[in-house]
């Protein structure tokens, strides 16, 4: 410290320390830019030539790595030896490793996530009860938007734990439309009219062709299955048409779509029990002059 205290500000401010400082900060203001910038770049390029998800893994290792060798460049510039702060970097790790067991699982986690690749950014997952659209899988966590725009973090030892489902991994979809008409309808007559609302809807793929699925019979309906395939762009407009041409044809053509009813019977097979209606305000007005009459 005394030496320090008595030595010459021209040794401190000597031409080749200023030198040597000039040199590390214009690493630093010159290579911290150019690699967020090769980074960035890097990452659209990428995800022009392949997808968004690979873009993006790009442009995080080349920043990253650029990070790294510009740090280190930095200090040894300055005359740091690498050595003891490895070292001490190594024994600081391995306590922040026993300190945050959960973290490392996150981050081995999401190694799997990238490397299995079970969906990518701008998919569409779904999640227990959450639905959303991918917007980053990260080292500890994936992004999600819900459809109602909410910002959703998900850890990736829960997603890797959890069932996942990729509702846009594949480019084709079909939409399973739940249909009960009487048993009075004639049903290869309601198969007709479906398969007609479906050929005349455009957005409807007619490869592969629409399925006719008889489910069963229900309480008070016949139980049919009526399901179209759209393209994955489609299939949420697809669902909402052809619900309301099913409802609009089943109209027009007088098939009844029931609901549930339930019928009494006094033990005759074929004769129900009859019921009468009664208003009770009527009642209760012829009633009263007779109350009236006794008071």
């Amino acid at each position: 410290m005394e030496s320090l205290l008595n030595m010459d500000l021209s040794q401190v401010f000597s031409i080749a320390r200023v030198s040597i400082l000039f040199r590390a900060l214009l690493i630093l203001l010159l290579g911290i830019p150019a690699i967020y910038f090769l980074g960035k770049w890097s990452r659209k390029y990428v995800t022009k030539r392949f997808n968004a998800q690979k873009g993006m893994v790009t442009g995080k290792v080349i920043y990253y790595t650029g990070l790294v060798i510009i740090i280190i460049t930095f200090l040894n510039e300055l005359g740091f030896s690498l050595g003891p702060i490895l070292g001490a970097a190594g024994i600081i790790g391995i306590a922040v490793g026993f300190a945050s067991q959960t973290s490392i699982s996150n981050v081995i986690s999401g190694v799997f996530l990238i490397a299995e690749q079970p969906f990518m950014v701008a998919d569409i997952i779904r999640v227990g009860d959450i639905t959303g659209m991918v917007l980053s899988i990260d080292i500890l966590s994936v992004k999600l938007r819900t459809f109602d725009n909410q910002f959703v973090r998900i850890p990736n030892e829960t997603i890797l734990k959890s069932q996942v489902v990729n509702l846009t991994r594949f480019p084709i979809r079909r939409i399973d439309v739940r249909v009960s008409v009487a048993y009075k309808e004639d049903i290869a007559r309601v198969r007709e009219v479906l398969q007609d609302v479906a050929q005349k809807n455009p957005l409807c793929l007619q490869e592969p062709e629409p399925l006719f699925i008889f489910s069963g019979f229900g309480n008070s309906s016949i139980d049919l299955t009526f399901a179209v395939w759209a393209v994955r762009e489609d299939w949420l407009k697809v669902k909402n048409q052809i619900y309301e041409q099913i409802k609009k044809r089943f109209d027009e053509e007088g098939i009844e779509i029931p609901f549930p009813h339930l019928s009494f019977y006094t033990g005759l097979a074929s004769k129900p029990l009859p019921i009468e209606i009664v208003n009770k305000n009527e009642n209760f007005l012829n009633a009263e002059p007779e109350m009236n009459s006794n008071v």
